[in-house]
C-alpha cells in the first residue's frame, strides 16, 4: 500500500497532463474527418432536389434531414449519402414534402403590389414565377408568398408562366389556377387589354381550360373637343379600327369647317356596336356650338358647350338623341352663347363672305335638302344676320351649267328658299329675307371642270 501511494506521488502529476493530450489527440484528428465527411456527403447531393437540407455528422455518423418532392428522389439522396467514403451508419430523416390536393396557385393584383400565392412545385419553378412577376410588375412591388408542395399537374410551369405574363394587362385582379382550371377576376388596364387576354389564353398547355373569365373591360372612351381660340377639333380617346378611324375624319372635315384637325385617336378593340354612326352624329352636335365638348363613354354620350343662338340649343339638345343608335343614351348640357354685337351692313356682307369661302351649304345631290354636315355652317351664318338686323338678305342660289337651264333655274331657286326657310326657323323675320334662283346664269369659275362646276353649286348671302 505503502508502495502504491509512493508511485502515485511520484508519477499522478504526470498523468494529467497526458489525459489532456490523448484527448486533444482525439479531437483533433475526429473534428477534420467529420468537416471532411460533411463536405463530401453534401456534394454527393448537389444534384438532388430537395428543400430544407440539414447534414450533420459525428465521427463517422451522418444525420440527414430534408424534404424531398418524390418518394424515389427522397430514397435517391439517402442512398448517395449512405454511399460517401468513410460514412458508417447513416440516421435518415428525410421525408415527403407536403401535397396539395387541389394543386392551387394565384397571382394577384392590387393598386400597391403584386402578390404570388398558392403552391409550386419545386424550387426552380418558384424563382421562376417570382421572376416572370417581377418582369410583367413594369415597377410594382412583388410579394412571394408561394409555398412548396406536390401534386401539380403535368406542364404546370409553362401555364402559370402564361398566366404570369396576364398580370401586366389587369388594372387590378386575380388569376387562380386550380389543379388545370383557371379563373380570372378583375378590371383590365387599358381598352383591348381584356381581348388580349383572352387571346393569349387561348395558348394555354394541352388540358388546361378556363373555367371562369370574368375580367372587365374599362369604358371605351372617345373625346372632342372644339376650341374657339386655338380654332381647333382636338379627337382623342379609341376607335375600333383604321376605316371607323377614316370615316370620322373624314366626318371632321366636313362638318367642322373652319377648324384645324388634332388627331390624338388610338386603334382599339371593345367598342360597343353602333360606335361609328353614334360618333359621327355626336359630333354633328358639336360642331353647331361654339365651343364645347363631347365624351363618349360605351354607350352614353355627354355634350356640353354653348349654342351660337337659342334654337340651335333647343335644336341640339331634342335631336342629338333620335340620331344615336338603339341603346345610346345622351346628356345634353347646352346652353346660349350671348349674343355678340352689333355690326353694320358692311361688315354683316364681309364676314358673309367670309363664312362661305371656307365651306358651302350643301344639299342631297340634285336635289332642295339641306345637307346635315352643313348644320355647323348654317349656325354660323344666322349668328352673323342676328348680329346686322337692319340689314335684309338676298339667299341667292346657283348651279353649274350641266342639264337644262329651265331645271337648274328651278333647282336653285328651290335651294335658296330651303336655306331661306332654316333661317326663319332659327328666328330671323321673313320680311328681310328673299330667296333667289340664279341657275347657271352666274359662275364665278369654268364649269369645263368638275373643280370649277363645284365651285358654281353655290349658295350667296347678299346683303341689300
Amino acid at each position: 500500500m505503502n508502495r502504491i501511494s509512493s508511485w502515485a506521488r511520484k508519477w499522478g502529476p504526470g498523468l494529467i497532463p497526458l489525459g489532456l493530450l490523448w484527448v486533444g489527440a482525439i479531437w483533433t484528428n475526429t473534428s477534420p474527418l467529420e468537416t471532411d465527411i460533411a463536405s463530401r456527403a453534401t456534394a454527393a447531393l448537389k444534384g438532388t432536389i430537395l428543400d430544407k437540407t440539414r447534414i450533420s455528422v459525428s465521427g463517422r455518423d451522418v444525420s440527414l434531414s430534408a424534404e424531398a418532392f418524390s418518394e424515389e428522389g427522397r430514397r435517391s439522396a439517402a442512398s448517395q449519402v449512405e454511399a460517401v467514403a468513410g460514412v458508417r451508419l447513416l440516421d435518415d430523416d428525410t421525408r415527403l414534402i407536403r401535397e396539395a390536393k387541389p394543386f392551387e396557385w394565384s397571382i394577384e393584383r392590387d393598386v400597391v403590389r403584386i402578390t404570388l400565392g398558392g403552391n409550386a412545385p419545386l424550387p426552380a419553378s418558384k424563382a421562376r414565377l417570382a421572376d416572370a412577376a417581377r418582369a410583367a410588375a413594369a415597377g410594382t412591388e412583388v410579394s412571394d408568398r408561394m409555398d412548396l408542395a406536390r401534386g401539380a399537374p403535368p406542364r404546370f410551369d409553362a401555364a402559370a408562366l402564361l398566366l404570369v405574363e396576364q398580370i401586366g394587362k389587369l388594372k387590378d385582379g386575380k388569376i387562380i389556377l386550380s389543379d388545370t382550371a383557371v379563373s380570372l377576376t378583375g378590371m383590365a388596364r387599358e381598352i383591348g387589354n381584356r381581348e388580349a387576354i383572352l387571346a393569349a389564353l387561348k395558348n394555354l398547355p394541352e388540358g388546361y381550360s378556363v373555367k371562369e373569365n370574368a375580367i372587365k373591360a374599362p369604358p371605351y372612351i372617345f373625346r372632342a373637343n372644339k376650341d374657339p381660340v386655338a380654332n381647333t377639333v382636338t379627337l382623342e380617346g379609341y376607335v375600333p379600327d383604321n376605316n371607323v378611324h377614316a370615316a370620322i375624319v373624314a366626318a371632321v372635315g366636313r362638318k367642322f369647317f373652319a377648324e384645324k384637325l388634332v388627331d390624338n385617336l388610338k386603334a382599339s378593340a371593345g367598342a360597343p356596336q353602333g360606335f361609328q354612326n353614334a360618333a359621327v352624329a355626336a359630333l354633328g352636335a358639336l360642331s353647331r356650338v361654339s365651343t364645347g365638348s363631347l365624351t363618349i363613354s360605351d354607350r352614353e354620350v355627354k355634350l356640353s358647350g354653348d349654342a351660337l343662338y337659342a334654337v340651335a340649343a333647343d335644336q341640339i339638345r331634342g335631336g342629338i338623341g333620335g340620331e344615336l343608335p338603339q341603346g345610346w343614351s345622351v346628356k345634353a348640357d347646352v346652353s346660349v352663347k350671348p349674343v355678340a354685337s352689333a355690326v353694320d351692313p358692311t361688315v354683316c356682307q364681309q364676314l358673309f363672305f367670309e363664312l362661305l369661302g371656307k365651306a358651302k351649304i350643301r344639299f342631297e345631290s340634285g336635289r332642295a335638302t339641306i345637307d346635315k354636315d352643313s348644320m355647323g355652317l348654317l349656325d354660323k351664318l344666322i349668328e352673323t344676320a342676328l348680329r346686322c338686323p337692319t340689314a335684309n338678305i338676298e339667299v341667292a342660289g346657283h348651279t353649274d351649267s350641266d342639264g337644262d337651264n329651265t331645271a337648274n333655274m328651278a333647282l336653285s331657286e328651290k335651294r335658296a328658299q330651303a336655306v331661306s326657310d332654316y333661317l326663319i326657323k332659327a328666328g330671323l323675320p321673313p320680311d328681310r329675307l328673299k330667296a333667289v334662283g340664279y341657275g347657271s346664269s352666274q359662275p364665278v369659275a369654268a364649269n369645263d371642270t368638275e373643280d370649277g362646276k363645284a365651285k358654281n353649286r353655290r349658295i350667296d348671302f347678299v346683303v341689300k
